[in-house]
């Protein structure tokens, strides 16, 4: 048995199923002892952005650690913009980077780089496996980091010879430590702020898809204060059904409204409330001067705990159907494109309990209304902001939910960094419908300089924000990666394409063009 054989049995012993992969020649041991394990996984991934993207997906919808398997420095390099993403989602996630032999570092081998420099500045926790003897158990570590805490991103740098040379036996990860949980006199306080009219309590994390948010909704509802969560969130449920909760803005003037006059903000699960981006004149935070801020609970914490424990103290109230959404689903569109009528359209043919993977930049906000009254479903966002999220994302959802439909909204732009997901959704025959908007370029981007105060747009600033010239064909582009396709351009062809997609089963795009 060599290290690389007990690295896999000891993920297979920790209950690690899945493994995202695109390997090197470094990797070549591991690749080896994963094919003498046909019960794990491996999912291989044409660029490491789709790993990243896929395992962050696969933990959102099922509150399991996949691993990931990237190729040294310049493979984990390509991983880390969905890295990004998934740590801001507190998504765990077990990053197995090889490296060089450990005796070959001290020349300066082409592929040689700084691989715990790169792995620390996303990961929690990084190790580097120091002897073949010691891989079991510094993997077994690597996967009780991966789920402590909520979710962290655990890095085991595995050096080659790790891998090949000889060791003993498999090991088992220890259960995560405990969460950590505030103080009775936290609770207490948070609560005494909770009974002010006009209070907000602001939750994130399982309490938005899970019985957590309906405890959150009786609490408040008990002396009456607001039940927010923020925009961008790892998971949150919509539609009939859902639980209404005011979700914060994208626009920091809107929360700024939102938020005046609040005499108190609770936060359970999540963190302070800032701008996506500092704007001239405008304040980092939306928050109100005058208002009590009471971080009570982080997201690292243990929320469950939290709220039972200020249900203790307020009392709950009997919900209504009121604080629910209704069953209200809009007819199908007709006539031309908009994307408000795409929503509709959308709203009136997903199936119940579908995943909806959003991306869709600023094609979501005219959606959203729409989707609002669609059937209950879940709702995954880009958390990190880090475009190139959504067609890998799906993957790693459509992994974990084999049974449920998966469906993209994804603008042009940032669909074309982690394009090459949709050969993995063909390879793998998953169940993902990808709506492209295609307005031919960085729309966001031009609504970010006019909200820096530019509103004069040259030719210089139109050639980075445009992707026309040749214009992107994404028919073409998802038939060359094994995935039928359809462009449309009223709303009679969304309607049939997307009707089609969802009565059947497999990877479908649609390229919308607007």
């Amino acid at each position: 048995m060599n290290g690389a054989e007990t690295l896999v049995e000891t993920l297979l012993a920790s209950g690690v199923r899945v493994c995202f992969a695109n390997p090197g020649t470094s990797e070549m041991h591991f690749v080896h002892a994963l094919d003498q394990h046909p019960e794990m996984r491996c999912i291989l991934c044409l660029f490491e952005g789709g790993v990243s993207g896929a395992a962050d997906g696969y933990y959102r919808m099922t509150g399991e650690v996949a691993a990931t398997l990237l190729h040294l420095a310049p493979g984990f390099g390509n991983a880390f913009a969905n890295l990004h993403n998934a740590r801001k989602a507190q998504s765990g996630v077990l990053n197995i980077m090889g490296d060089h032999a450990d005796y070959h570092l001290r020349f300066e081998a082409p592929l040689k780089g700084d691989t715990v420099g790169i792995a620390q500045a996303v990961s929690h926790w990084t190790r580097v496996c120091s002897s073949s003897g010691k891989v079991a158990g510094d993997a077994a570590e690597a996967v009780q980091a991966a789920r402590s805490k909520g979710g962290q991103i655990a890095t085991l740098i595995l050096p080659a010879n790790t891998a090949w040379e000889e060791a003993s036996s498999f090991a088992v990860a220890a259960a995560p430590p405990p969460l950590r949980r505030p103080s009775v006199a936290e609770v207490k306080a948070a609560a005494n702020a909770l009974r002010q009219p006009g209070a907000i309590l602001m939750i994130d994390g399982p309490a938005l898809h899970s019985d957590l948010g309906l405890l959150a909704k009786r609490l408040t509802k008990a002396y009456g204060a607001r039940l927010m969560q923020p925009f961008f969130v790892s998971r949150f449920r919509r539609g009939a059904g859902a639980l209404k909760i005011e979700r914060m803005a994208y626009r920091i003037e809107d929360n700024l409204k939102l938020l005046a006059g609040a005499p108190s903000l609770v936060l359970c699960g999540t963190a302070r409330p800032a701008g996506f981006f500092a704007y001239p004149g405008l304040p980092s935070t939306p928050d109100d001067p005058e208002t009590r801020l009471i971080e009570l609970c982080s997201r690292e914490m243990d929320i469950a705990w939290t709220l039972h424990a200020l249900s203790q103290e307020l009392g709950e109230a009997e919900l209504t159907a009121d604080d629910f959404v209704p069953e209200d689903r809009p007819a199908l569109a007709e006539g031309a494109v908009t994307m408000a009528k795409v929503g509709e359209s959308i709203a009136a043919l997903m199936p119940e309990d579908a995943v909806v993977v959003d991306e869709g930049i600023t094609a979501s906000a005219h959606l959203a209304p729409a989707l609002r009254r669609a059937a209950g479903h879940d709702v995954l966002t880009i958390t990190g902001g880090s475009i190139g999220f959504g067609l890998p994302n799906a993957v790693g959802a459509a992994v974990a939910c084999p049974d449920r439909k998966v469906v993209v909204l994804e603008g042009d732009g940032s669909g074309m960094y982690t394009l090459q997901s949709l050969w993995t959704m063909a390879r793998e025959g998953l169940d993902v419908t990808t709506v492209i908007f295609a307005n031919r370029g960085y729309q966001i981007l031009r609504e970010e300089l006019a909200a820096m105060g530019v509103n004069g747009v040259g030719r210089n600033a139109q050639r980075m924000f445009d992707v026309e010239g040749p214009i992107l064909d994404w028919v073409a582009l998802a038939q060359g990666h094994g995935v039928q396709a359809v462009r449309v351009s009223d709303m009679a062809g969304f309607n049939a394409a997307f009707s089609e997609a969802m009565g059947q089963r497999g990877p479908r795009l649609i390229e919308v063009v607007c």
